[in-house]
């Protein structure tokens, strides 16, 4: 049997670190709610604003791939295997932490804010190399359909994620429409990161999230500049931490 649980943009948790203003859609940090710790193997969703030349300094992760997703502005990053570069709207990175990374990301520009989600998905195994990956999917590959950007065997040009899940991007607006086929035997999480948009005839706005238990399909209709991510996940309940 499937289900539809709606968990609305304002119910998420907050921190006002104020160079910081993050939303957290799972427990994180000082964050803790028991009914809200992943789904599947989905761990963390921060909808954050960073101010202007401000950022996050070095820091380690072990064991987590860590996708970075630009709504606005230029994220600048930085890692402990030597790579550096800037992520801005249209780019996808991809951190797989594994045995051990340390990163940095800041606000480059030192005038406007940025606008970014960091996404955590434990990976099916421990212990694997870190890895990196960065590649760019301009508007017209997202515009009206979901465009396949994470997947466990870098399908159709997607980033290869260490687990069994799929995320895919899509930009709706108006008259546009798409179906995601699930066959009712996996788990989805859809996130709304802005505009408004209709998933299932179920209606969401900017920072909602829709938990989404054996469904058949997934249908999306009546957007309103909408920009939207989709994780396809195994289905069990909590994210197994490694």
């Amino acid at each position: 049997m499937h289900t539809h649980e709606l968990r609305r943009s304002s119910e998420r948790g907050q921190a006002d670190h104020g160079w910081l203003q993050s939303r957290h859609s799972f427990s994180f940090a000082d964050y803790h709610d028991p009914e809200q710790v992943g789904f599947s193997d989905l761990r963390v969703i921060n909808d954050d604003r960073v101010a202007a030349g401000q950022g996050f300094g070095r820091h380690p992760h072990r064991d987590m791939e860590i996708l970075s997703y630009v709504l606005d502005g230029a994220l600048e990053h930085q890692d402990s295997l030597g790579n550096g570069s800037l992520i801005r709207p249209g780019d996808i990175q991809l951190m797989s932490a594994g045995t051990g990374i340390a990163h940095s990301e800041y606000n480059a520009s030192p005038r406007e804010p940025v606008h970014f989600l960091q996404i955590w998905i434990v990976p099916a195994v421990r212990g694997v190399t870190p890895g990196y990956q960065q590649q760019r999917f301009a508007a017209e590959d997202k515009r009206g359909k979901l465009q396949l950007i994470l997947s466990p065997d870098g399908e159709r040009g997607s980033l290869r994620l260490h687990q069994d899940a799929r995320v895919y991007a899509g930009l709706f607006d108006g008259a546009e429409r798409a179906t995601l086929e699930l066959g009712g035997q996996r788990h989805a999480y859809v996130h709304l990161a802005r505009g408004v948009l209709s998933v299932n005839g179920q209606r969401l706005e900017a920072g909602d999230g829709l938990r989404i238990r054996h469904a058949e399909r997934l249908e999306f209709a009546d957007g309103e500049q909408a920009e939207v991510l989709v994780f396809d996940l195994r289905p069990n309940e909590r994210p197994r931490m490694p």
